[in-house]
């Protein structure tokens, strides 16, 4: 084997295992959501924003 070709094999195997650890990743997420069409952990992002401290407007 030339030179080249252990590190091909290490740059996609590498490549690989960082494709699965986020499949893996997106997976659990969208278990645990229900939902796997979405990415968000939080289905609902609540109500309306809360006001602004007095002082801080802009």
């Amino acid at each position: 084997m030339s030179n080249g070709i252990p590190l091909l094999i290490l740059a996609l195997g590498t490549l690989g295992a960082g494709l699965f650890i986020a499949g893996k990743a997106r997976k659990d997420v969208a278990d645990l959501k229900g939902d796997p069409a979405r990415s968000n952990l939080v289905k609902d992002h609540g109500g309306e924003p809360r006001q602004n401290m007095p002082a801080t407007e802009h």
